[in-house]
């Protein structure tokens, strides 16, 4: 019987292995216009608009994240085999075909074809459940959402094999490398269609109309909001991140981009630590964890880089008289000299916690008459906080990592409330977190139009995590209420 335990889970892991790799090189291929824009742009070899290059950047991420649903329903009606395979060798097509792009609505059109690749989650998460135990879902489920990683890999290689391939050919050499891209997805898709075996769940003979059934239970619709946060957030700050460091912090570009894939590629490899906690603790208390750190780590990152001009203690006169001499360090009043603290010299930057600079103003002259509690010097104190770069990175760095535990952790809810229906629950979970990675950075921008700061971005989080958590908290209460005391241990996990 072990042995037999044995022999299944190694085939299992098999299909782990070659999910999770096709999944990374996915996730790469769906970022990958986040460099490729960026460098046609800043090269002139396209004079793209901004609003021009925010589409293409979104594009793909909105195109994959709308087929999700219908992607994962394929896959619960059909297999994971078989769709993996159609879709790893479909979307290789257009990546082939960027290399005789010419135009604007060519690249847009194409980008919205290749961007499908970004419903290989929902595909990999509902092949991946089948082949796995209830005691294993969260490990493997964790294992294969480390393919997010696939955004870093993109982020740190794709721009110095950029620069290789037009070190020669400065106008077409980029062309290339969608190319690379494409060779990867048909090498994996045939790895798929040859290697693999397909399996279904028992929902295969089920009707569209069941397979869709679970998505009226508001269950599918909180389990939304918490990727929504987890992983949407996470797609938006991948991007986010590097505007926000070259603007608040003046970084370069490049230094700027390495801060920003320190922030995403954690969270992907830290998937898996979420899948055995989820497994080992219950994945609802695992969420606990990460909707409280959220929203702590949100409120400390909420605190903007600023300096705030305050009233300070000023000179009062002590007794009526006459001003005698007057200088920026003492006033003299009736011979009687009082001293005046002159402004210090305030450094461009302080440490990492806010620290104050105090210093009074001279608002008499000499042989001015005073009366008894007149002012004499107004008093100023300036806090400055510096939000410090270091102190921000290891907060982003910190969220991210609770986010990648997250994204484990709700997919580990998934199988065990839908287990048949991983695919349809899973895709619809995986639409309304891929449609925050979308409208997240637009989101962003309106917020720092209209408040003119750039933590907005991290307002907006912690009131999300705030959302979150009340609903969670709502709905567990309710249940411990309805249900009896010894299925308390049930619901905890």
């Amino acid at each position: 019987m072990s042995a037999d335990i044995t022999t299944s889970l190694k085939s299992s892991h098999r299909v782990l292995f070659l999910n999770t790799l096709a999944f990374t090189i996915c996730f790469a291929a769906w970022t990958m216009n986040g460099v490729l824009v960026t460098y046609l742009t800043d090269n002139g070899i396209y004079n793209w608009s901004v609003v021009e290059t925010g589409w293409l950047l979104g594009i793909p991420i909105l195109s994959g994240s709308l087929m999700r649903l219908p992607l994962g329903l394929l896959t619960d009606k059909f297999g994971g085999q078989k769709v993996f395979t159609f879709l790893l060798l479909l979307c290789s097509i257009p990546f082939f075909l960027l290399y005789y792009v010419d135009s604007y609505w060519l690249y847009f059109l194409l980008s919205a074809l290749f961007g499908m690749v970004g419903t290989s989650f929902a595909v990999g998460i509902a092949f991946t459940s089948v082949w796995y135990p209830k005691n294993w879902q969260g490990r493997a489920l964790g294992i294969f959402g480390m393919g997010n990683a696939g955004a870093a890999i993109t982020t740190l290689l794709a721009p110095t094999l950029l620069n290789y391939l037009s070190e020669n050919n400065p106008e077409n050499g980029w062309r290339m490398l969608p190319v690379f891209y494409g060779i990867a997805l048909l090498v994996i898709g045939f790895v798929f269609m040859f290697f693999i075996k397909n399996k279904r769940p028992e929902a295969q003979g089920k009707t569209i109309g069941s397979l869709l059934k679970p998505l009226k239970q508001v269950r599918v619709w909180r389990f939304g909001l918490y990727y929504f946060l987890v992983f949407g957030l996470f797609v938006a700050f991948s991007q986010w991140l590097l505007p926000y460091y070259v603007n608040v912090y003046k970084t370069s570009l490049v230094l700027g981009g390495l801060l920003a894939s320190a922030f995403s590629l954690p969270s992907g490899v830290v998937r898996a630590l979420g899948g055995y906690l989820s497994d080992k603790f219950g994945a609802r208390r695992v969420m606990y964890w990460v909707l409280y750190s959220s929203l702590i780590i949100s409120g400390l990152l909420m605190l903007p880089k600023m300096e705030i001009l305050t009233p300070g203690k000023g000179i009062i006169a002590s007794k009526s008289g006459k001003i005698t001499s007057v200088s920026n360090e003492k006033i003299s009043l009736n011979n009687e000299e009082i001293p005046v603290i002159t402004k210090p010299e305030i450094p461009e930057s302080v440490s990492a916690l806010p620290k104050s600079f105090s210093w009074q103003e001279v608002v008499v002259q000499q042989n001015q008459a005073v009366n008894k509690k007149e002012l004499l010097a107004k008093g100023n104190t300036l806090i400055k906080f510096e939000a410090h770069i270091t102190v921000f990175s290891i907060l982003v760095i910190l969220i991210g990592i609770m986010w990648g535990i997250g994204k484990a952790a709700v997919y580990k809810h998934i199988p065990e409330y839908f287990p048949n229906e991983v695919g349809v629950v899973g895709g619809m979970v995986g639409l309304i977190g891929g449609l925050g990675g979308f409208i997240g950075p637009i989101l962003f921008g309106y917020l720092l139009t209209f408040s003119g700061l750039w933590t907005s971005s991290w307002i907006f989080v912690f009131i999300v995590s705030a959302i979150a958590l009340f609903w969670m908290n709502t709905v567990i209460k309710k249940m411990m209420r309805n249900e009896a005391p010894h299925l308390k241990d049930k619901i905890e996990h």
